[in-house]
């Protein structure tokens, strides 16, 4: 897994012909390993900020988390006394959430995060972990910030924890970065197509001698994006941080963690 970027283990999501379950792309493979894959995103050092921020933001209101997977952050915002929802496309990811502890305080509904509705109105809505690049296409994209925004009363708030393209890092001619090299393991980004801003993550491994190949796509996004989606929902910034330590966002900043507030 790469630390710190989107909602994506090593292991992949796919096999070599790209197919894949009706989970979409986070089917039984993937949520079997998902926990432990992404431990290192699990860790106090994580999960406290962005739950203190998010509870912020909620207030005496609910939260929504759109892809809310294995429970990493509901769970906790759930137990700070937070009433959560959560939507997920992957009723595996969302059964891996349903075993654990303090589940019972997280209401979750199968469905996609661009269109599916969840009853009532939330002071925060959220999307975590790069998940804003599992949609492929900008239309989807915007779709989610529409969603996100027809979920929130007035004056709340859509968070998105998302990476800065890594397009500084190719050199002209080349469309491939490493993000993981190890003995029996290679992971790497492509960037496919400049215009459209297809990317996809692959990844390589060995196992007692027998090879994987696994391949995930995604659509990068730029933070300037994000805003103009945001306002074609009726939602304007209100703070950009470069992570949840809420340091400030420069030029150099690899990830933001990015704050719109629906108008009033």
């Amino acid at each position: 897994m790469r630390d710190g970027t989107g909602r994506r283990t090593f292991s992949g999501v796919t096999d070599a012909t790209g197919a894949h379950d009706e989970d979409g792309y986070f089917g039984e493979r993937v949520a079997a390993r998902y926990d432990e894959e992404s431990a290192s995103m699990s860790v106090p050092e994580v999960v406290d900020p962005t739950v203190d921020l998010l509870a912020e933001l909620a207030g005496d209101g609910r939260a929504l988390e759109l892809a809310v997977g294995t429970g990493r952050i509901a769970l906790p915002l759930a137990a700070r006394g937070v009433p959560v929802a959560g939507i997920d496309l992957s009723r595996a990811m969302l059964a891996r959430l349903r075993e654990k502890p303090g589940a019972e305080a997280v209401e979750v509904t199968v469905g996609d995060m661009t269109t599916t509705r969840v009853e009532g109105t939330f002071s925060v809505v959220y999307l975590l972990f790069n998940t804003i690049m599992n949609l492929t296409t900008q239309d989807a994209q915007v779709a989610c910030f529409r969603n996100a925004a027809a979920h929130l009363a007035p004056g709340g708030h859509f968070v998105i924890d998302v990476m800065v393209p890594d397009l500084r890092k190719l050199p002209a001619g080349q469309n491939l970065v490493p993000f993981h090299v190890g003995g029996t393991r290679w992971a790497f980004d492509i960037y496919h197509d400049l215009t459209t801003q297809a990317m996809s993550s692959n990844y390589i491994e060995v196992v007692e001698g027998r090879g994987s190949y696994h391949s995930t796509p995604f659509r990068y996004v730029w933070p300037s994006e994000l805003d103009l989606m945001a306002r074609l929902a009726g939602m304007r910034l209100r703070d950009r941080w470069d992570g949840w330590s809420r340091a400030p966002f420069t030029s150099e900043s690899g990830q933001h963690v990015s704050v719109w507030e629906r108008a009033g």
